[in-house]
Parts: structure tokens; C-alpha cells; sequence
């Protein structure tokens, strides 16, 4: 297996209230072309793997009969659980496990989806369960969104360069490891699904126009693993009030708009197997 970099675990913790309020949905028009292409039955299982507080799990869950919600950090499961109560969604079950100790079936699902989250994962390892977790036919899909401090905009070059700052200051610039990419682009994600066997189904796109209020990414730093309330701590409202002042300037109407990038890149395990 190729050598990766390893995140820490306990990046997250304590960040899921600000996750599931301030992280971005997946739009309708990608999880709908996802749906028909992967072609569930509507009687097997999806899992979604590092599932934060549900961003996958929960608008696709009406197309299964179980769902599994599977995240490493406690307080992400947690509101998953109280989000299911809430929405009397008993097929959905949240577990607390990694992706790579996950214990599951041979053959169990109809399709696995990775949120924003493979490349913190062991990803060679995670390909081969994935597939060995899929029946013939089924599908996984790794899913994605841009960050808003990753634009070509001013004011996202701004606000890249000011949690570079902070970062720093607060000692916490290690906690995403150097050259965590390097690996993937050594090995791309679409060759690490072929080499466990996966044929590539294609990537699709759907970009959307997005405003943010300077209060939202506030809150959306903080579901961060590299400025999370745990770093910020004391210094929670001197960072607000400089993310005001760096920001303001740039706003109309008291927004920020940027074009986020969603996409899925699709792989299908043989049917033959």
C-alpha cells in the first residue's frame, strides 16, 4: 500500500453543532443524478462513511430501507441519532466507528458514499472494504465541495490568509498534516478505486452560487479541524470581530458570494463479482 499521511483523530471534536449548521448542503440536482445513475432499489442498505452529521445520509435516505451513518468522532453520531429521532427516521443508524475498523457484511450495500472526507482516510484500505461491502453492481461515490478561503476571489484570498494567521498565532498549523495532498497526487482517487477493482463511472459536477454572511463563516471556521472552539478558545471574539474587519470591506449587501464547486466522482464495482 502506498504510504499516507495520517490525521489525527479528535480533530473534529467538539465542531458538529457548528457542522451541521454552518457546512453547506450537497444540492438537490447532484444527489438527484447521483440517485439515477447508482439506480437504488429502494429495499437495500446505503452507507455513508465519515458521515459528519448526515450531509449524505439524510436526503438520501429515502431511497433505502437501512442507512448507516458512520463517523469517528462521538459528537458527530450523536447528532446524527438526534436527528433521526427527531425526524421519526428509525431506518437510520448511526455508528461510531472509523472507516477503517467498520465491521459489515460481504455484499451489504447498494452504494457507499465518502463526504468530503477520503483523503483523511486510509484510502487504498477503505477502497477494497468498500468494495467487498458492495454487492455486484453497486456503486461508491466520493463527494465534494470547495471552502470558501479556496476561490480566486479577493476577498477569499483575504480570508485564506488570515487563518494562515491565526493558525500560527494559536500554535495550531500542524493540525492538518504538511503535505497531506502530496499522496493523492502521486495516486489520484480514481486510480486508487481502479487498482481495488472498481470501474470508474465518471465525475460529475454542479456548481452553485452561494452568499455568505461574514456571521456564517464564522460559524463554519469553527466546524473546521484546524480552527475548531477547542483552538479558538478565549480567543473567540478577537477572531470574530478581526474576521469583521477584514471581511466587511468586501461585502454587498452584507454578503460574500462565491461559486462553490460541488461534485461526485462515481465508481462501480463489476457486476460479475
Amino acid at each position: 500500500m502506498t504510504s499516507e499521511v495520517r490525521f489525527e483523530p479528535g480533530l473534529y471534536q467538539g465542531t458538529a453543532g457548528y457542522y451541521d449548521r454552518f457546512r453547506l448542503p450537497y444540492p438537490g440536482p447532484m444527489l438527484a443524478d447521483l440517485a439515477r445513475r447508482a439506480a437504488p432499489s429502494g429495499r437495500g442498505r446505503l452507507l455513508d462513511l465519515a458521515c459528519g452529521t448526515g450531509q449524505l445520509a439524510f436526503p438520501l435516505s429515502g431511497l433505502f430501507a437501512e442507512v448507516w451513518a458512520v463517523d469517528a468522532e462521538p459528537g458527530m453520531t450523536d447528532v446524527v441519532r438526534a436527528k433521526a429521532l427527531a425526524t421519526a427516521a428509525d431506518h437510520i443508524q448511526a455508528i461510531t466507528a472509523s472507516a477503517e475498523d467498520l465491521r459489515a457484511e460481504p455484499g451489504g450495500f447498494e452504494l457507499v458514499v465518502i463526504g468530503n472526507a477520503f483523503h483523511r482516510l486510509r484510502r487504498e484500505e477503505v477502497a477494497e472494504r468498500a468494495r467487498a461491502w458492495l454487492g455486484p453492481g453497486g456503486c461508491l461515490a466520493l463527494c465534494w465541495s470547495t471552502s470558501p478561503w479556496a476561490g480566486p476571489r479577493e476577498w477569499q484570498r483575504v480570508l485564506a490568509g488570515m487563518l494562515r494567521t491565526w493558525q500560527n498565532a494559536l500554535g495550531a498549523a500542524e493540525r492538518v498534516p504538511s503535505g497531506w495532498d502530496q499522496a493523492r497526487r502521486r495516486l489520484p482517487d480514481h486510480e486508487v478505486l481502479s487498482r481495488a477493482g472498481f470501474e470508474p463511472a465518471g465525475r460529475h459536477e454542479f456548481p452553485v452560487e452561494h452568499r455568505w454572511t461574514i456571521a456564517e463563516l464564522a460559524g463554519h471556521v469553527r466546524s473546521t479541524s484546524f480552527l475548531p472552539p477547542s483552538v479558538l478558545a478565549s480567543h473567540a471574539a478577537e477572531f470574530d470581530a478581526g474576521l469583521t474587519a477584514v471581511l466587511s470591506r468586501h461585502t454587498a449587501d452584507g454578503r460574500l458570494t462565491e461559486t462553490v464547486s460541488f461534485a461526485y466522482e462515481l465508481a462501480r464495482k463489476p457486476d460479475s463479482e
